[in-house]
């Protein structure tokens, strides 16, 4: 299309070609009114050109403008011109720049603000782009599922092979579900969407409920081992108390036809402790005292609880490997409490390897972790996610006490664990410290 300049210097140019062709005519008939002629014509082609500054120039210096704002440039502003079309334009201009510069400003910092909140939020936040591609994901949402931010941005979330994305491809937007993802953590998982320039975009959120989840738990089976435990310390007690006063009366076993009876009577005695020793196992899960944490020598603990497993382990023909970091290892724990968090991992892998094994402890600087493995029959799915539950256990005679404790115990010192089987004969218990 023909731009506005050219338009008016060609109709400008036509105007005065035609003017001075008629002034030819004129030559011919009266040279004076020929001269006035040429005389308007001039004075037109002058005022023609004023015109065009007048008019076209600030055109072009709007258009200036126009391209500042395409550039996304809002600090392009205008003087006055002293003419008044021409002012009332830039004014308007001008308005209209500082309203832009003034809500890019609001927009930036809220930006800002909103991307501060994302990286510091406690709950993990995966925010998709239109192809549902990881767009951007915050820091405990990579701490919760363990990677790196280059190994999961960019990528399509059905290509990622992580637990919690597989649940998350099954869920739709508005949608909240509960997932036990590796048998010890529980998450929430809350998908949505929002509209960005007119298309439908998905994010997740992540909450990790394992701590409430622990507690509630915590407080449910409490109040039932202090109701069994009053219930059976009222009962044993006084039962007790009779049978091994009826076993010391010496008259009573006079004849060795009442040979049968004693044995019973202690048999039951027997059981009575036994039932008492199970009680105060369950106890202590609900007497567990907060962590007095002090810097521990991990490597110094690791080799005292392997020399006090050292006879159960050659009973069944195990060895322990070490795998540690040269120097000390220094973590801040409760030194009672971690000891027995390592028997009850040590006696489990113990008990997993029927004879002629090995366990091995492994530190590692870098990620300040400990990892206990064993080459025992292995843990299945189905056990994984329960493992960890109280009173649940995959022995014929356990209690499911060990392992609940076991988690107590980390969860009240702040440390991030897991068990999986690794290979068919290998299974790795995890404790990280940092």
């Amino acid at each position: 299309m023909m731009r506005l300049r050219t338009k008016y210097i060609l109709f400008v140019v036509i105007l005065h070609l035609v003017a001075l062709v008629l002034t030819y005519f004129i030559f011919n008939k009266d040279k004076i009114w020929f001269i006035v002629s040429e005389v308007f014509v001039i004075i037109s082609i002058v005022i023609a050109i004023q015109l065009y500054r007048q008019l076209i120039q600030p055109l072009k210096t709007l258009m200036q403008g126009v391209d500042a704002i395409k550039d996304r440039d809002f600090n392009v502003k205008f003087l006055s011109t002293g003419k008044h079309e021409i002012d009332q334009l830039t004014d308007v201009y001008n308005q209209m720049m500082d309203e832009l510069r003034t809500e890019r400003t609001r927009q930036e910092q809220q930006h800002f603000f909103l991307e501060k909140l994302i990286f510091t939020s406690p709950t993990g936040i995966v925010i998709l782009d239109y192809d549902d591609k990881v767009q951007q994901i915050n820091p405990k949402a990579l701490q919760i599922i363990g990677s790196e931010a280059n190994r999961v941005l960019n990528y399509p979330i059905d290509k990622l092979k992580h637990p919690l994305f597989e649940q998350i491809k099954l869920i739709r937007s508005g949608e909240t579900v509960m997932v036990k993802a590796d048998g010890i953590n529980n998450y929430k998982l809350q998908k949505s969407h929002f509209i960005d320039r007119g298309f439908s975009r998905h994010f997740i959120m992540i909450e990790d409920l394992t701590a409430e989840i622990v507690a509630a738990e915590k407080n449910v089976y409490g109040k039932v081992i202090r109701m069994m435990a009053h219930e059976v310390n009222n009962t044993v007690g006084p039962v007790n108390s009779i049978m091994q006063s009826a076993l010391k009366t010496d008259q009573l076993w006079a004849g060795h036809k009442f040979n049968t009876l004693k044995d019973a009577l202690q048999v039951a005695v027997d059981r009575n402790q036994n039932l008492n020793f199970f009680m105060r196992n369950f106890a202590e899960l609900v007497k567990l005292p907060p962590a007095n944490k002090q810097p521990v020598n991990l490597h110094h603990l690791i080799t005292s609880v392997a020399k006090l497993m050292g006879v159960k382990a050659q009973e069944k023909q195990i060895e322990f490997e070490f795998v540690l970091t040269d120097g000390q290892f220094t973590i801040m724990a409760d030194d009672q409490q971690m000891e027995q968090v390592l028997i009850n991992i040590v006696k489990n892998a113990i008990e997993a390897i029927e004879t002629g094994g090995q366990i091995t402890f492994t530190t590692t600087a870098n990620r300040k972790s400990l990892v206990i493995s064993d080459t025992g029959a292995g843990i299945s799915p189905a056990q994984t996610a329960n493992l960890f539950s109280p009173f649940f256990s995959t022995k014929k005679d356990g209690q499911g006490i060990g392992l609940t404790l076991v988690r107590e115990i980390l969860v009240n010192h702040g440390f991030d664990f897991s068990l999986k089987t690794i290979t068919r004969e290998k299974t790795d218990f995890t404790i990280t410290f940092s």
